[in-house]
This record gives structure tokens, C-alpha cells and sequence, in this order.
């Protein structure tokens, strides 16, 4: 899928951003097996609520994986969103306006070297709506959407990845001492057992772990679906 991803648009390579935690580990060491080390850029993207740790994984990632890696502070940019009318900061304001920068950086480094961008939602995630709209679940290609929470860990073990990424315990990094399963509710693995069996029971719930998961996914659908196309059928003269 990777390859033919590339081939068939043209492009020159990829472009990941590394967080120095286990997805985005997991997709650029699919991209490197599809294309080659040489092929794929990785991009970190720091703020000031960063764990030095996290770059520190990054970039033991990348030597590992032996592909070029940049680290790209992007406080200065977020800074600027300080001037805009009304501006308040929440953590989920704030951690949005993070996301949806970094991926405008991640297409800047595509766009400069005729290359494609990587995304690194996994299923799990991606059902849940635990994600942001053109932030991280914005890409040309996602190659782990199809895998689980648990399932990116298990094909973690056919890759050089450092173990400190593997042991850590999963954040998307947005505010100091941020926790997926701390804000979330549920841990990884409640999680997909849950999702797996919503669907071979036709997304029915049973008991108040599956209605509490189901609830996630029927609120975040607007995240799963293409904008309407309010010109259907109207795209020129009759």
C-alpha cells in the first residue's frame, strides 16, 4: 500500500512526525521496509510541554531506523496565535491549535521535497474520535489505521524500536503529565476488547464498558466522514 501510495502519485518519499512514542515508531518503520531509510524524513515538533525523554526516543528512533531526522520547535508559531481577537487558552484549545500545526509543518517538509505525508492513527484511536480533525488524523496515507491499539504493540517486535518507546506509557504530549488511558477512563486493552466486540455484535453494547465506548464512537463520527458536497449534482450546466 506504501509503495503504490508513492508510485502512483509521483512522489519523491515521506514525510513522518515523530513523537518518540510508539505509533508514530511503528509507521515509520513500515515506511522504511516499503521505500527505504532513505526515502522517509522523520520531523519532531517539541513544545515547551514536551518531555526532553521524548525527543531523546526520536531520535534513538531514527538513527535506529537510519533515516534523516529533523527536531522543529514550533512554540514561536504557536505564540502567534496570542494575537488573535478573543484568544483563551484551554488545554483543549490549546492542544487542537498543537496538532493542526504541526501537521501544517509536516506538509511544508512534503510539499519543499515532493514528498507525502505519513499519518500514524491506529484504529482504535481513530474509532474512538481520539484525535483531531486535519491535526494528526490528517495524512495522504495512514498505514496502521486498520491496526488495534494492542496490535501496534505486537508488530512493534519486528522492528529495531528502541525499548524506551515500547515500556512508556501512551500521551499525545498536548499538557505536562498528559495520559491517553488517564483521559480516556479506560486502559488500552478494556478498550479494544471492547471495540473487537462491538463489532461482531453489529456494534450492539453489552454491559457499561461496551455503551461507554459505543457512545465515543457515535460522537466522534463527524471525524470518519467526508465534508457534504453541497454541489452534488450541480457542478455545471445542465
Amino acid at each position: 500500500m506504501i509503495r503504490h501510495t508513492i508510485w502512483s502519485s509521483g512522489s519523491e518519499g515521506l514525510v513522518v512526525g515523530l513523537s518518540g512514542g510508539i505509533d508514530s515508531a511503528v509507521a515509520a518503520a513500515l515506511c522504511c521496509r516499503a521505500v527505504g531509510p532513505e526515502q522517509v524524513l522523520g520531523v519532531s515538533l517539541p513544545t515547551s510541554v514536551t518531555p526532553p525523554s521524548d525527543m531523546e526516543d526520536a531520535a534513538d528512533l531514527a538513527a535506529a531506523l537510519g533515516i534523516q531526522h529533523l527536531i522543529q520547535p514550533i512554540d514561536p508559531i504557536l505564540a502567534a496565535y496570542t494575537g488573535l481577537e478573543g484568544y483563551r487558552e484551554t488545554p483543549y484549545l490549546n492542544g487542537n491549535l498543537m496538532a493542526r500545526t504541526r501537521m501544517t509543518v509536516l506538509y511544508y517538509y512534503a510539499n519543499r521535497d515532493h514528498r507525502l505525508v505519513c499519518g500514524t492513527s491506529n484504529r482504535t484511536e481513530y474509532l474512538l474520535g481520539y484525535c483531531t480533525k486535519f491535526g494528526d488524523n490528517a495524512a495522504d496515507l495512514q498505514p496502521i489505521l486498520h491496526l488495534y491499539k494492542e496490535d501496534v504493540y505486537t508488530l512493534a517486535a519486528d522492528f529495531p524500536i528502541p525499548p524506551a518507546i515500547i515500556s512508556k506509557p501512551p500521551s499525545a504530549g498536548l499538557w505536562h503529565g498528559q495520559s491517553d488511558e488517564q483521559e480516556l477512563g479506560l486502559t488500552y486493552p478494556e478498550i479494544d476488547a471492547a471495540l473487537r466486540s462491538l463489532q461482531a455484535h453489529q456494534w450492539v453494547a453489552s454491559g457499561p464498558v461496551e455503551e461507554q465506548i459505543l457512545a465515543k464512537v457515535k460522537n466522534s463520527t463527524h471525524k470518519r466522514v467526508a465534508c457534504p458536497n453541497l454541489l452534488a449534482g450541480h457542478e455545471g450546466p445542465e
